[in-house]
């Protein structure tokens, strides 16, 4: 019996193929579906750049691609199977005399099959390909378009982008791809809360003393300096990534799975987030840049230095802040979201830390909270953290362990990465995981307030040395509360 169950036959275009994302994600996750028995042989996976390369030229690029990124699941055999649903086809899409009529020919138009439309380009052009999808009659449904993130630098490019799209695409035909809300553990966020009674009645201020999100990187620029110094942390995790952690963690239980009504849940958190003014965003907000420093035994540089910027440059690299949800659920239950470069290890969490027993009657040393810690990456898990009796005579000697389900260890599989069931999700029609407009236009909202706050009040970032946890001043955003950062260990 498949495990995974087979989507029907779809054509899928990915602009920019010969790209980093096309390379790295989008490739080899159609080549692992293939694996699974998910993809029809009589698809077609189309690729499209400026290139100038055929498609055996492009079939070799691509499979150095997937085999790099397979492992053990490489299969020669099955490659020559798979590779002969690939295609390639040179195409600037901002030329109006682009090859559009060679691109028909590869899609199998008479049949009323799923056409998706991959925009794996820089967002400044989503506009202009969407339109020329149009003019070449390619647009009407079954196709859907895929945008990546980040869309646009602020609310009014971000609508300018959604109103050029929505000129040719529908709502429904659009999919705005966030690959966190595919990673098992965050949807297994929603099964946690909603699946168990255990948690579902503790999942409010009552019980929860606060929440963590983090999102840590070991890494510094790795190539994307050009990208990455006009957006910073804030632009380039906060907006996107950690908005739609906090809005999953935070929001009312939807009255079923369907496509609006998880997303609606969300808009209704981001509308319920606390702007950040002018007077409160010292307290409440932490901006770094890194310098210099050691990184697992060795010299690393600074961001200035990976830069190569003579002039400097004020764009943070890390970020921490205090955010507030002001909703009857979590009045007064404060969201720390911290996220950074050259940190001292790559990871990805959340933690629900609950209340302290009311009375402490094993001393004043033993804690007595609650953590549930949802790790979503590098080591997929869920661990609920108790307090337990150590063993042996001599008194009660109390300490805290976690009850742990280590999806490596429980689930003795391969799992599919998030790019591949979101692009099974695009296939299918499903909008679940996906942010609508509205949502999208509600977290940039929140982040300008941000933005605007610091320009105003001239806050700088804050230095601190790679290989570390961020500058002293976000250890010391979470003292003044009477907390601190959750740290492994």
């Amino acid at each position: 019996m498949a495990r995974f169950v087979p989507v029907d036959p779809f054509d899928i275009v990915i602009f920019g193929g010969t790209g980093d994302l096309s390379r790295r994600k989008l490739l080899p996750a159609l080549y692992h579906r293939w694996l699974d028995g998910q993809i029809p042989e009589n698809s077609a996976v189309v690729a499209t750049a400026r290139s100038d390369i055929d498609t055996a030229a492009f079939r070799k690029l691509a499979k150095e691609a997937c085999q790099s990124e397979s492992g053990d699941s490489w299969s020669e055999t099955e490659w020559v199977k798979f590779e002969k649903l690939v295609q390639y086809i040179t195409i600037d899409a901002t030329d109006p005399k682009a090859n559009w009529a060679g691109l028909r020919k590869l899609l199998k138009l008479e049949e009323k099959r799923p056409r998706v439309f991959y925009l794996a380009t820089s967002p400044h052009l989503y506009v202009d390909i969407c339109r020329a999808i149009g003019s070449a009659g390619l647009a009407a449904e079954p196709a859907r378009v895929v945008l990546e993130k980040p869309i646009g630098t602020d609310l009014d490019s971000a609508r300018a982008i959604n109103d050029g799209v929505g000129e040719v695409f529908s709502e429904r035909q659009v999919f705005r791809i966030d690959h966190y809300l595919g990673k098992e553990t965050v949807q297994n966020l929603m099964v946690l809360r909603f699946a168990n009674m255990l948690f579902e009645p503790l999942w409010s201020h009552n019980y929860i003393d606060h929440v963590q999100i983090t999102v840590a990187e070991n890494l510094g620029l790795e190539g994307r300096a050009e990208y990455y110094d006009r957006s910073g942390a804030l632009r380039d995790m906060v907006q996107n990534h950690m908005l739609q952690l906090l809005c999953l963690t935070a929001m009312e239980p939807p009255n079923n799975l369907g496509d609006d009504d998880i997303r609606t849940e969300k808009i209704k958190v981001l509308n319920a987030l606390s702007l950040i003014g002018t007077d409160h965003v010292r307290k409440q907000t932490v901006r770094g840049q890194y310098t210099a420093g050691i990184f697992e035994g060795k010299p690393v540089k600074g961001y200035l230095e990976e830069l190569s910027s003579a002039s400097g440059s004020s764009t943070e690299t890390f970020v921490a802040i205090k955010a507030e949800i002001k909703n009857w659920r979590w009045a007064g239950v404060p969201f720390y979201l911290r996220t950074g470069k050259r940190m001292s290890s790559r990871h990805s969490d959340i933690v629900i830390q609950f209340k302290a027993a009311p009375h402490n009657i094993f001393g004043q040393s033993v804690e007595s909270v609650n953590r549930l810690v949802i790790r979503l990456q590098p080591d997929e898990a869920v661990r609920l953290f108790v307090q337990i009796k150590e063993p042996g005579p001599g008194g009660l000697r109390v300490k805290s362990l976690p009850l742990n389900l280590s999806y490596a260890e429980s689930f003795l599989i391969r799992y599919p990465d998030a790019y591949e069931r979101l692009l099974m999700d695009i296939v299918r029609g499903n909008l679940s995981l996906f942010m609508r407009r509205d949502e999208v236009e509600a977290a940039w909202r929140w982040v300008d307030g941000l933005i605007d706050a610091w320009d105003a009040s001239g806050y700088q970032p804050e230095p601190y040395s790679s290989g570390t946890d961020g500058p002293l001043s976000a250890a010391l955003m979470t003292d003044r509360d009477g907390r601190s950062w959750w740290k492994e260990g």
